[in-house]
């Protein structure tokens, strides 16, 4: 498990709580509507999507097209108080109103209007309730720089109390994603330091009062992967929970690389999973206690309704796809624009996989996407296939080519050998065709402009479907990992 993700793709700044014998999991979405995925779990390593805290693209606030690429809302928290799940997050649209907070009797929703707390000014914002039932929210402050907190009232967003600042930034720098547990007479505050890439740990700092002061664990990071061969990178952000045996777990975020130096990771940020023992009253990592890996994830979908697996960049997936019959989608760009805009997705799990879209009707494309100008897809224009490749700058289409009656768009995924001379991607992305069972290949590219590396941004990989025409059917959509 310590190389295994619970939640695989796209799902980084993971934030965990519990509710009598279940566990609820939340994630970042960034520019994706509806926002803030909600998992649930009663093992901790099988988990199933329930719901969306942010599901209206005014509370992402993302612009259309790649100006939204890795907008959006970022580091949430989820707690469970006197019968109400809250979340707290930061929209990067509406930065300067403050973090936002919304709360819902059900992880499935209907979640409240958000409110802000005005005159906050930061990211990555943590609720947590001291023993007269106060509400205090802890988070990344600009000025001064470190970890802040204020009492608030979570149900208006109203600020009772100056703020205060609990950490400064200290050696490793960039002292971030605070949470505020309580265990015992302590107040455990745990922070990602050490920034969100490959420098990326876990440190902690304990008070017997959730207003501090606090006093800096001496092992500090008390986690990270830098500067090893581990085959997870970037590991951090974590957030602990209590389970009903009394022992004690962490979520935290990582990265699979690939490729030659300095390696690619293309499906994002993902939730990793640790036990958490403890020695004198500190936290302690133990990354081999679980074992069983969760099952491998694969969809068929014939669009009876709208899964929500589906989502798009900064617009909701119904002002532009219907499934009454199939799935139906309304015009995206225009067949020679580069730039997408209107575009139903759903996250990639694995690094091999095979992907096929059966058409029914219009002009569509399938595309595997990073953001809305780095992206591989198959175009179809009337009978013909054409396969493209856009990053930014560049654009360039391969091949075209009839499709046969009853033929999937396809796309297929492989690692690249490390042994294969001349390689240097993660990855080998080959765009085609699929009938009678087998797969046509048409163009194969390096996957490296669909990393994060190359492409930047905060997101992974997208498997993406829109309509180059005023309106462009879909019999039905896999993806399945190999």
């Amino acid at each position: 498990m310590a190389t295994t993700p619970i939640l695989a793709g796209f799902y980084p700044d993971p934030s965990i709580c519990r509710v009598e014998n279940k566990f609820f999991l939340l994630n970042s979405s960034f520019e994706y509507v509806p926002g803030l995925p909600i998992h649930c779990s009663e093992d901790l390593i099988n988990w199933k999507l329930v719901g969306h805290a942010a599901p209206e693209a005014s509370t992402v606030a993302s612009p259309v097209g790649f100006a939204g690429a890795s907008t959006g809302l970022y580091g949430p928290s989820l707690r469970h108080h006197e019968g109400l799940f809250w979340a707290t997050t930061t929209s990067l649209g509406n930065f300067l109103d403050g973090p936002l907070i919304t709360h819902s009797k059900r992880p499935e929703g209907r979640w409240s209007r958000p409110v802000h707390v005005n005159g906050v000014v930061g990211i990555d914002p943590d609720l947590a309730w001291d023993d007269e039932g106060v509400c205090l929210l802890t988070w990344r402050s600009i000025d001064p720089s470190g970890i802040s907190q204020v009492d608030i009232d979570p149900y208006t967003g109203s600020t009772l109390s100056p703020a205060r600042l609990l950490w400064s930034d200290e050696v490793l720098g960039e002292t971030e994603g605070p949470h505020l547990i309580r265990r015992g007479p302590w107040w455990y505050l745990f922070t990602a330091q050490g920034g969100t890439h490959t420098g990326h740990g876990v440190s902690v700092a304990r008070s017997r009062d959730p207003r501090g002061p606090f006093e800096p664990c001496p092992a500090n990071p008390i986690f990270s992967h830098r500067s090893t061969n581990h085959p997870v990178q970037a590991t951090g952000h974590g957030d602990v929970v209590e389970m009903p045996d009394g022992s004690w777990a962490m979520v935290y975020l990582g990265i699979r690389q690939h490729g030659s130096f300095p390696r690619y990771h293309v499906l994002g940020r993902e939730t990793f999973l640790a036990a958490l023992n403890w020695r004198n009253d500190w936290p302690v990592i133990d990354e081999g206690h679980f074992t069983e890996p969760p099952p491998p994830s694969s969809f068929d979908d014939d669009f009876a309704d709208l899964d929500p697996r589906w989502v798009s960049p900064s617009v909701t997936p119904t002002e532009f796809a219907t499934t009454e019959v199939g799935l139906t989608l309304i015009q995206g760009r225009f067949a020679d624009d580069s730039e997408q805009t209107r575009v139903l997705c759903t996250r990639i799990q694995h690094h091999e996989w095979d992907a096929r879209v059966l058409p029914a009707s219009g002009d569509l494309a399938m595309s595997l996407r990073i953001d809305a100008r780095h992206w591989y897809g198959i175009e179809l224009i009337g009978q013909r296939i054409r396969t493209r490749a856009v990053s930014d700058p560049f654009d360039r289409v391969f091949t075209e080519h009839n499709l046969p009656a009853g033929a999937y768009l396809a796309i297929r995924a492989r690692k690249i050998a490390q042994t294969e001379r001349g390689t240097r991607g993660p990855d080998r992305i080959s765009l085609g065709f699929e009938i009678n069972g087998e797969f046509n290949s048409l163009t194969e590219l390096d996957g490296r402009h669909l990393s994060t590396e190359v492409a930047g941004g905060f997101t992974g990989r997208m498997l993406g479907l829109e309509s180059l025409s005023s309106q462009a059917c879909i019999t039905s959509a896999s993806i399945v990992p190999r």
